[in-house]
């Protein structure tokens, strides 16, 4: 069928190619010769191209969501690939579970969590989503089912985690899940008035929190420079495990002709928001859908950016560099005029993850989104890459639209480890723009 797949940050946005899970299954089964590429494709949460497949085929996996087992004495959970985290989050909390690692959104595949690697406000504790893996199956395109398990055939378990999807369809995985004394959260909001200050806050509130995430006010100049807020948390004890089903209220319809996010709004917005928080700073109950996805509460939130789309930036700098370079980066793109509306900052620990292309290492992670403004937005992005890359660092792939195979392979070095576990009927956008192209 044809149908359309855009990715989340709307900039490549056509019908795209398509088939069921059981479709995809029905082909496999038969000869290789002619065979496009194939690719399977989650819930479209990922910024860029790498859950596009424009040469070939998308195998849309959401009817394939359902729950295999739950041993609520464990924690272990074993559920199809389609299912969404939201789900999961239901299924846990009624035998007092959590996630032991979520991204900023719980609208997102189990098996699109798992082939992104993704990292959440924990990362100083918990690593990365893949740590948390025990096995899955995956389906490759000769018609045969792996079953991977963490410590045997390594190589293909290790390539699938932060894979991009590329090793085959992952069926179904097993996850072990985390006790909590509840889903809500008692979180602690400390003010920073530069990123001079959040440097020194944030060893010592990794320390003392299970959550940590910067918020910063990206337009701030002169001596409000690197201003922004550090909230952290940990789970409450009261024991509340109530998952909401209330509809999300809020939504914007329609795609804005142009972006309603710009220089004057957003400077309203950060200074609005940067004082409501600094007058906040006594530790309160956060419900677990403000405190990790307040963004979930406003479907279509990136319709806001206008027609033409978002750029994602998100990049890695060692510790050492950090301090320097971050702010150096952040002055960068007030130079340039762009507006980011979501700019975080945050720490990453030392703890490895089983996944090849993992994303993730030891330092401070910056991320910035801008609406797309043609030359002028691209060029930004292509100088953050140089910063990052100079500097010892890599740019997240699966926020990524644009970034150069040659950043890439420098971010990467170890990506030929993917690519030669890599199912060959199975390939990307992003795949074939980075790894597969030349580079001088």
């Amino acid at each position: 069928m044809s149908a359309n797949y855009d990715s989340f940050g709307l900039i490549d946005r056509h019908s795209r190619a398509a088939v069921q899970l059981e479709q995809a299954r029905e082909i496999f089964t038969k000869p290789i010769v002619s065979r496009s590429s194939f690719l399977a494709f989650g819930n479209g949460k990922s910024y860029g191209d790498t859950c596009h497949n424009d040469e070939g085929t998308l195998v849309d996996m959401r009817n394939s969501n359902e729950l295999v087992a739950f041993d609520p004495v464990t924690g272990l959970l074993t559920a199809k690939a389609g299912m969404l985290l939201s789900e999961i989050i239901r299924i846990g909390a009624e035998h007092g579970y959590f996630l032991p690692v979520t991204p900023g959104t719980r609208f997102v595949t189990l098996g699109g969590a798992i082939a992104n690697d993704v990292h959440g406000k924990n990362h100083h504790r918990r690593g990365t989503f893949g740590c948390h893996v025990k096995r899955f199956e995956l389906l490759r395109s000769d018609g045969s089912i792996t079953e991977c398990v963490s410590g045997i055939n390594s190589s293909l378990f290790n390539a699938t985690i932060g894979g991009l999807g590329l090793t085959g369809i992952i069926l179904e995985a097993t996850i072990q899940l985390m006790k909590v004394g509840s889903l809500d959260v008692v979180e602690h909001i400390q003010p920073f008035t530069s990123l001079k200050d959040y440097f020194e806050l944030a060893p010592t509130t990794d320390n003392d929190n299970e959550y940590s995430v910067a918020w910063v006010d990206q337009l701030a100049a002169g001596k409000d420079a690197g201003r922004g807020v550090l909230l952290s948390g940990n789970h409450s004890d009261n024991g509340n495990y109530s998952v909401s089903s209330k509809a999300r209220k809020l939504g914007v319809p329609f795609d804005l002709p142009v972006s309603a996010l710009n220089y004057p709004s957003l400077k309203l917005f950060n200074a609005a928001y940067y004082n409501l928080k600094s007058r906040n700073q006594k530790p309160h109950l956060s419900g677990y859908g403000s405190f990790f996805y307040p963004l979930d509460q406003v479907s279509n939130w990136n319709r806001l950016y206008g027609r033409s789309g978002l750029f994602q930036h998100q990049s890695i700098i060692p510790e050492d560099a950090a301090h320097e370079v971050i702010p150096e980066m952040l002055k960068v793109t007030r130079n340039a005029g762009q507006s980011s509306f979501l700019t975080v900052l945050k720490r990453f620990g030392d703890t490895g993850s089983p996944g090849v292309l993992s994303f993730p290492q030891a330092g401070y992670t910056l991320t910035v989104d801008f609406p797309n403004r043609g030359s002028r937005t691209l060029a930004l992005l292509t100088e953050l890459d140089r910063m990052t890359i100079a500097n010892g660092g890599r740019v997240n792939p699966y926020k990524d639209q644009r970034m150069s195979a040659e950043v890439f392979k420098v971010g990467f070095p170890q990506w030929s480890e993917l690519e030669r576990e890599r199912d060959p009927a199975i390939n990307s956008n992003f795949w074939r723009r980075t790894a597969l192209a030349e580079t001088i």
